[in-house]
């Protein structure tokens, strides 16, 4: 970002609220519109809330992919929630955890009243796997706005990572220009993703137009 660009999400105001352990538990009393970020254990999605949030230790970075359990609320300058969702479908999770954490994603996605819209998140460098299907058909059936960001786009040389864009896009069924290319390493995509926030947040809610 130069300096003649304004930030399109300053960050004023960051607390953390509280975790949601299991599908019907605790959850913030709030009248506040919530954005959940979704994505499989391992595509970097802590980096990027770091880097979103402009906090070194804002969510935290494991290196043991798949150990969140829980649903990580925070309050965004009292306009908006972030929920943080766990990771999904880390090979080396047992089959009973992830039979624990299917009911708490898809719970809180499905019944949550003041859900705005989910951030779901790939690995620029792959295609969606399985989970990363399941989840976007889940969103897809829910009809809740959803935007996708594409992750570790420094990984990749420029033009690479723009074919991947592309190719992404076309496999999605989506414009390359719906898709957010996001480096937590860089910055890069930071602000596009910032304003991709707020644009949603200025957005109607989407179950009184469904």
């Amino acid at each position: 970002m130069t300096e003649t660009t304004k930030d399109p999400l300053v960050i004023r105001h960051l607390d953390y609220l509280g975790p949601m352990a299991k599908q019907g538990g605790w959850r913030p009393d709030s009248m506040l519109p919530e954005i959940a970020f979704v994505g499989r254990s391992n595509v970097g999605k802590s980096s990027l809330l770091n880097k979103l949030m402009k906090r070194k230790a804002f969510a935290r970075v494991s290196n043991t992919p798949g150990r969140t359990r829980e649903i990580h609320f925070f309050d965004v300058n009292r306009e908006f929630v972030l929920a943080d969702l766990p990771g999904y479908g880390y090979a080396r999770i047992s089959k009973e955890r992830k039979a624990e954490w299917r009911p708490l994603i898809e719970g809180y996605l499905k019944d949550s009243t003041k859900l705005w819209g989910v951030v779901q998140l790939l690995d620029v460098r792959h295609d969606p796997t399985d989970d990363d299907h399941t989840m976007l058909d889940f969103l897809a059936d829910l009809g809740v706005p959803t935007i996708i960001a594409v992750t570790k786009v420094d990984k990749l040389p420029r033009p690479q990572m723009r074919e991947r864009v592309e190719h992404l896009a076309k496999y999605l069924g989506l414009d390359p220009d719906q898709i957010v290319p996001f480096s937590a390493k860089t910055g890069e995509g930071r602000d596009d993703l910032a304003s991709a926030l707020v644009q949603l947040l200025a957005m109607p809610d989407w179950r009184s137009t469904t």
